[in-house]
């Protein structure tokens, strides 16, 4: 960012900006008038100069406002830009336009300061697009410096407490930001014209469901009753299938009580839609014309972006114009990269904890007692075939033991019908031909209730109340569920979740 500090600011800059704010007041000048109306974004101005010579005046008179980032003062004359939705615009200041509005330029104007000036569009002698100030209105007085121009605001802990500073020292950190916004419209506009409803489900809850995760709890305390925040969508959204909403989707927060890292936050955002009379091939359909939309939305559709140090081509199959990304199925990848038959490490909807742990200490996974079949199941996974997909990959076809909401596959009880997309190490989305037989339901409820009494305290637990909605009958059903935030570092080439969140959970200071 391109800012100079006045010489006149003294060693302690709040004081001295402080003292020049209670001056003016006391002149009767508002420095925190109620409202302005700009004419104009600054990014609107420089259309406006095309084809000026240098020192070319316009007859477009324009307002504008923004915030001083740079001022340049020199005697009866001065220049400042102004930033405004990350446009930097420059201004000229004249006493002989401005009379004694000039004063509070020349002598109480400081970085930080959000101003507008109606005037009109020039050509400076150097060439550059500029607004003659004709007349100036204070609109808010900074007491505090910005971001010193050549250190900016480089400490991550910083940036992620004081995003407002953030956003105005780093360019890119704010176009992430409305890269981020970009992807959220592209979503829903994906969904709406997919014919699927958006609807809200309940943040509190008197049980988690609808993932592997430890909850959040708290009191409620009108009710006496404890309660958890929700750490999926779920469950309430089947409901709403049930209910006869044939297509339903929620984008909204979801919060889970583990560790942070450069992949997990613990509140963070996630889409998750259902489709009656669907299965996950049609999810998986949906997702690639979401991944489409977005990448239209932001420019980069036919093109390639770079993600996690890999290069990702966006080409659009010429018959559908959908992104096809590669396909594979579990027990496949199993035999290739684990050496053997992944029905060796199952044995009906659970699995053969014998054979799976035979696997694990030959290929030096850790097994031990402690270590619950499921964890020892994803770890091998985690190690031998997630980091071996040099590009995004459906993988198809996971355990029915760790999946207690989809459906088996025809004929092998010990697979259900569920993807995930996988890159670079991360996954980016997860669906099902979800589980309507409530019996089988109540059953996979019963076997993860046995996970969680032999130590896997993620598992789900029995929710009586959902297995007598799907009593009443639940048509075929496709889900997905992908988290907004991932999907944005897919996009902006982003590694940290904490970077395209805008205020990430910390420790407190």
């Amino acid at each position: 960012m391109d800012e100079r500090t006045p010489p006149s600011e003294p060693g302690d800059p709040r004081a001295d900006r402080l003292a020049k704010l209670q001056d003016l007041q006391s002149r009767g000048i508002d420095c925190f008038p109620h409202r302005f109306r700009p004419t104009h974004a600054a990014a609107a101005v420089f259309p406006l100069g095309e084809g000026l010579v240098a020192e070319q005046k316009t007859e477009h008179t324009v307002t504008v406002a923004g915030r001083v980032v740079q001022l340049r003062v020199m005697g009866k004359a001065a220049f400042c830009h102004i930033l405004d939705q990350g446009t930097k615009l420059q201004l000229y200041f004249k006493q002989d336009n401005l009379g004694d509005s000039y004063q509070i330029v020349k002598k109480s104007l400081h970085l930080g300061d959000f101003v507008g000036v109606t005037g009109i569009v020039f050509k400076t002698k150097t060439g550059e697009t500029t607004v003659e100030a004709h007349s100036f209105t204070l609109l808010a007085k900074a007491l505090l410096p910005l971001p010193d121009k050549w250190d900016g605001l480089k400490n991550t802990d910083t940036r992620y407490r004081q995003r407002h500073l953030d956003l105005i020292a780093n360019e890119e950190v704010r176009r992430r930001f409305v890269a981020r916004s970009k992807v959220v419209a592209a979503v829903r506009r994906v969904m709406d014209s997919e014919g699927f409803l958006e609807v809200e489900t309940p943040v509190l809850l008197h049980q988690a469901g609808g993932a592997t995760a430890t909850p959040f709890e708290t009191h409620f305390n009108a009710l006496d009753a404890e309660m958890v925040m929700r750490i999926a969508l779920e469950l309430p959204l089947k409901k709403l299938i049930i209910g006869g909403l044939p297509r339903v989707y929620e984008i909204g927060r979801v919060f889970r009580n583990e560790g942070v890292d450069t992949k997990h936050n613990p509140e963070f955002t996630m889409l998750e839609a259902y489709q009656a009379y669907g299965d996950y091939n049609e999810m998986a359909l949906l997702f690639e014309k979401v991944l489409t939309g977005v990448a239209g939305a932001l420019g980069v559709l036919g093109k390639t972006i770079r993600f996690a140090d890999r290069d990702v081509r966006l080409e659009p199959d010429p018959q559908t114009g959908l992104l096809k990304f590669r396909r594979a199925y579990l027990p496949e990848l199993w035999k290739e990269h684990l050496g053997e038959d992944i029905h060796l490490s199952l044995k009906g909807k659970g699995f053969d904890s014998e054979g799976l742990r035979a696997l694990a200490r030959r290929k030096e996974v850790a097994c031990g007692p402690e270590v619950p079949d499921a964890k020892v199941f994803d770890a091998l996974f985690e190690r031998f075939i997630e980091c071996r997909m040099p590009e995004p990959t459906f993988v198809f076809d996971h355990p029915t033991a760790i999946t207690p909401l989809a459906k088996c596959k025809a004929g092998d009880e010990s697979l259900v019908e569920r993807f995930e997309l996988f890159f670079a190490g991360m996954e980016f989305a997860n669906a099902y031909t979800e589980l309507n037989d409530p019996v089988d339901q109540k059953g996979r409820f019963e076997e993860q209730a046995k996970q969680k009494a032999g130590g896997h305290a993620e598992a789900e637990l029995l929710d009586e109340d959902f297995v007598e909605a799907m009593e009443h009958g639940m048509p075929p059903t496709g889900g997905i569920g992908f988290g907004i935030d991932r999907l944005t570092m897919l996009f902006t080439d982003t590694t940290t979740i904490r970077e395209v969140i805008l205020f990430p959970t910390l420790k407190p200071e």
